[in-house]
């Protein structure tokens, strides 16, 4: 097949594009190298010679008419996100372009055999809990009154008490709290629908925390991994918002690589959104704790309180639907670690970034609590 790959010079991406190729498949990627993972607007210099690039932006319909042109199936990866406070620029890149590719796809007939569309674990906010009293609950957002008071844990809807997290399945209550979040989710119901009204295939792929080699350090207002290690590897705190207890879901890039085809492969997958998720629960501090590890930086985590605003405290994916389809998760937090680390040490131009990224939340109102 001819496979286009938005976002193919990226972190995700790029991992698809090199399967895509192993199974023999002829691949172009559509991506917009911008800072400031991509400085100058250069192609990272490991993308495969096969792979034909075309450089443009899926806001732009030329771009997309162009990266369409004889293909037979889209992989749509390319997405804006972070935890800044640009909230249009979330919706331009994330649900307009993906609009435009619907819409393009459509006025020209075009004969796509499959779409997957990379939608993320945010949608869900705070996710599934367990109330005592009152069973299976959703809680909504955090209160600024009451993060500020440093009161962590989300309370029952119903009668205000405790609750306890579960994993979340596909079928949970949808409850966005930020703006990438909200802008995944309009991304993830414009292509599912779209898709089963014109019959063009299409899955999303629900993804939870993407841990793995190629994630870019130069962006570090999100990513614990890339975070925690620039911090210990410069000798600095690592910065652990909260109390470190929020329960997360680390899954290696491989595996969301082997997740993409398999969707991409499988009709089974059609027309339906899918959690892609490493099956186990871990605290931010935990995770933490095994980056200063393995960089041997014993002692690094540094707790003081502050928090991002519109972040949610626990959300851990339900995977069993994936695995249904005979996809299994092998990656592990020190695995991930490792593996990024080794990359990290042969980048020529890796520094800390996260400190200044940091201090721009700050400026902006995105982290709080100081």
């Amino acid at each position: 097949m001819k496979v286009l790959v938005t976002g193919g010079a990226g972190f995700i991406g790029s991992h698809t594009v090199d399967l895509l190729l192993a199974r023999g498949h002829t691949v172009r990627i559509l991506d917009a190298l911008l800072p400031p993972v991509h400085p100058a607007g250069q192609a990272p210099p490991d993308l495969p010679r096969e792979a034909e690039l075309q450089v443009g932006d899926v806001r732009d319909r030329a771009a997309w008419e162009r990266a369409l042109a004889g293909m037979d199936a889209v992989f749509h990866l390319a997405a804006y996100q972070d935890y800044l406070p640009d909230f249009s620029t979330f919706f331009h890149v994330n649900a307009a372009g993906t609009a435009l590719l619907y819409e393009i796809a459509v006025e020209q007939r075009l004969p796509l055999q499959k779409i997957v569309v990379a939608s993320s674990q945010a949608v869900y906010g705070e996710g599934r809990y367990r109330c005592a009293q009152d069973g299976v609950v959703y809680p909504g957002p955090r209160s600024e009154a009451q993060l500020r008071a440093r009161q962590w844990e989300p309370r029952c809807p119903v009668c205000g008490g405790p609750l306890t997290s579960e994993f979340t399945p596909e079928t949970a209550v949808i409850n966005p709290h930020n703006s990438y979040a909200m802008s995944k989710y309009a991304e993830e119901l414009l292509a599912l629908n779209l898709g089963q009204r014109y019959g063009l295939p299409t899955t999303a792929l629900r993804y939870s925390i993407v841990q793995g080699s190629r994630q870019s350090y130069r962006n570090a207002y999100s990513g614990a991994m890339r975070i925690f290690v620039m911090q210990a590897l410069a000798g600095q705190p690592l910065t652990v918002y909260e109390d470190g207890q929020q329960l997360r879901d680390f899954v290696h890039v491989g595996d969301v690589a082997q997740a993409n085809l398999l969707v991409f492969e499988d009709p089974r997958a059609e027309y339906q959104a899918f959690n892609v998720g490493s099956g186990q629960a871990d605290t931010v501090l935990a995770f933490a704790e095994c980056v200063a590890e393995r960089t041997g930086c014993l002692g690094c985590p540094q707790v003081n309180g502050e928090y991002r605003f519109g972040d949610t405290r626990h959300i851990v994916s339900d995977i069993s639907r994936l695995r249904a389809l005979g996809w299994q998760p092998r990656g592990a937090p020190a695995g991930n670690v490792d593996e990024y680390l080794a990359w990290v040490k042969q980048q020529p131009d890796f520094r800390n970034y996260a400190d200044e990224a940091r201090a721009h939340m700050r400026r902006v109102g995105t982290v709080r609590g100081r």
